[in-house]
């Protein structure tokens, strides 16, 4: 018995060792030919008040004086910088990026937030706010937005409430109507289930229907996760698991100290509470109705593999959406995220169309 014990404590002392080396909590610093630091560069984690709450964000650039572009993370509740270390994006050579962690998730967890204050109006002013904060500390004009998932539910509401803040909105893995995406990626999987005669699945698929009503089926929500990536069409083409691929990867990233990758899966769980309905709120929100026009040029990032937001919902809602400019992009080999799944391709879009307020390589029908 006590042999057991010993080598319990033995192993969590080593697992800890392991977590500890890995939880610098430093954002690594952009270094010249000499191991200095780029002149001019920017790598840093800070917090700033946000409307009453002290809301966490990293901050990368190579030159400070590139154009700003925010990044508004998916979930409700889940950040995403931390996957860059496996999916590098190069975006801070060409901007410099604002990776927000929104009110109630990561660096900005706290049991402390008013629960009154968790709603998705709340986090659209956040998305204002924060951007007027970049906008004077960077003195610029104007900076852009990308949205991903969830951030492109807000996002897209930001945008069309201030668009003077804005230079241009692209919308990643783009919310139209989630409880529409949900039948869309149920069919599709039961489908390819089928197809790949994985019949286990189909049974549990069948006997877990999602609904067109909030709060979707509890039966449904835990399946959820698993049956999109066990086919590819959630959050990357290549990730078969969420434990493999986002939560064990998670405590590896060394920007995060200990403390932050433990708020970083207390604040998923807070900002998917029940109490607060952000998910369900998203899902029944249909925006195709509810946002129809931006006074600005709008980009579209989507894959073909994405069905956690319907890949057909996003092109039909760009076709409708009415903005000065508009420009729709298919990521052939990517599912949810195409920045990080493809982003020697996004980066190119984004320097070659999004900077110079062009649609040169765009979809041909958007030509």
């Amino acid at each position: 018995m006590w042999t057991v014990i010993v080598i319990m404590v033995a192993a969590s002392l080593v697992l800890l060792s392991l977590l500890l080396a890995w939880s610098p909590g430093r954002p690594q610093p952009f270094l010249d030919a000499h191991g200095q630091p780029l002149a001019d560069s920017l790598a840093e984690k800070i917090h700033v008040d946000i409307n009453g709450v002290e809301q966490g964000m990293f901050i990368k650039s190579k030159h400070i004086g590139h154009p700003v572009l925010l990044f508004v993370h998916g979930g409700p509740g889940m950040p995403e910088y931390w996957l860059t270390q496996r999916y590098p994006t190069d975006l801070e050579a060409h901007f410099t990026v604002v990776w927000w962690e929104q009110r109630g998730a990561g660096l900005s967890y706290s049991p402390d937030i008013p629960p009154e204050t968790m709603t998705a109006e709340q986090f659209v002013a956040d998305t204002l706010e924060v951007t007027r904060y970049l906008i004077n500390r960077f003195g610029q004009e104007k900076i852009y937005l990308m949205g991903h998932s969830w951030g492109s539910y807000l996002g897209i509401q930001a945008v069309a409430e201030a668009p003077e803040l804005y230079h241009a909105y692209l919308g990643m893995g783009q919310v139209s109507y989630q409880l529409q995406a949900e039948q869309l990626a149920y069919a599709y999987a039961l489908a390819q289930y089928n197809t790949n005669g994985n019949q286990r699945m189909v049974r549990r698929l069948e006997a877990a229907p999602p609904t067109m009503t909030v709060p979707l089926p509890t039966a449904y929500e835990a399946l959820r996760d698993e049956y999109m990536h066990g086919i590819g069409i959630g959050t990357t083409r290549d990730m078969t698991s969420v434990i493999t691929g986002i939560f064990l990867p998670s405590w590896q990233f060394r920007e995060y100290t200990l403390r932050e990758k433990v708020n970083l899966w207390r604040g998923k769980v807070y900002s998917r509470s029940r109490t607060f309905s952000l998910w369900d709120t998203m899902q029944a929100t249909d925006l195709t109705q509810q946002v129809t026009e931006l006074a600005i040029p709008v980009y579209f990032f989507h894959g073909t593999y994405d069905y956690t937001c319907a890949y057909p919902l996003a092109r039909a809602y760009f076709d409708e959406l009415k903005a000065p400019l508009k420009g729709f992009y298919t990521f052939e080999n990517s599912a949810h995220s195409p920045i990080f799944e493809e982003p020697d391709k996004a980066l190119k879009i984004l320097l070659e169309d999004v900077l110079k307020g062009a649609t040169t390589l765009a979809d041909e029908e958007e030509r």
